[in-house]
Formats: C-alpha cells, structure tokens, sequence
C-alpha cells in the first residue's frame, strides 16, 4: 500500500465531513500499514472548536494504542494542518504527515508558518505534501461554493 491508498481514504472521510455540513477535511493514521483510527472534521456536530479531522484521528489513535506517543505513525489528512493541529502532531511524536491541498489561510506545515520543521521544538515531523491535491482541493472548493450559493 501507499500514500495514494491511504489519501483515498482521507478523502473518503472529507466527504463524510460534507455530508454533514462540516468542512471536507479527513484524517488517517497508519502504522505499518494498518489503519489505526480515521476521522473528519465534527466543530459544527459536537460543537467543539477542537473538533478537526487532525484532533480526532489523534486522539483515537492513542486511545486504541493506548500510549500519547504514535510513534513510527503516518498522518494523511486531505488539507495542510492548521496551528493547533501542527503542534497536536509534534506533541503526539507522529513520524510524518502526508497531505493533499495548501491552506494559505491557515496553513502550519508551510504555508504561513513551518511548525513540524521547527528545530526549536523538542520533535520534528517528515511531511510530504501535494498527494491527491487537486481532488482535495476540490472538495473544499465544491462545498464552500454550494455554501454560497445556498441561502441560509
């Protein structure tokens, strides 16, 4: 298996994520080529801003390893990381990160600021970035878009 099996799956987690009326963001954590936990963005369903696909694959991953430290796991998440979900990641020890499409806005891997390389902090994080970009991207674009033009 590879990092386009694994995005696929994220991605399959972003449109469950839109279904719902949240932002098409979807998470995977893989450890030797086992899915450990997968997730997507829930802020507006449980009303909780910490709610993202990031957090939450995160959590349920620790959860089922029963150990904080993810160590020698892989993140696949269909959109940059955000701030906080860059230093969940550092804090988790998660080997590397895998994503498909920038966030200019608000983007912690590279766009705006450069958390999982930050040599500052006590654990740096391998990312790759651009898998599947343009179908991540597109679900995002697709969902804001029929949010624009819906009334409210």
């Amino acid at each position: 298996m590879d990092d386009l099996h694994f995005m696929r799956i994220a991605l399959e987690e972003a449109q469950k994520a839109a279904r719902k009326g949240e932002v098409p963001v979807g998470a995977v954590i893989v450890r030797d080529e086992e899915v450990l936990s997968r997730a997507h963005n829930l802020r507006e369903t449980s009303h909780d801003p910490t709610a993202h696909a990031e957090v939450l694959a995160i959590r349920e991953a620790a959860r089922k390893l029963r150990n904080w430290r993810l160590l020698d796991s892989v993140l696949y998440v269909t959109k940059e990381p955000c701030p906080m979900c860059a230093a969940a990641i550092v804090h988790a020890r998660i080997k590397r990160v895998v994503y498909g499409c920038r966030d200019p806005k608000g983007g912690a891997v590279e766009s705006l600021y450069n958390i999982l390389s930050d040599r500052r902090l006590n654990h740096q994080v391998e990312f790759s970035s651009g898998v599947l970009e343009e179908e991540s991207a597109e679900i995002l674009k697709g969902f804001f878009r029929e949010r624009r033009q819906t009334p409210s």
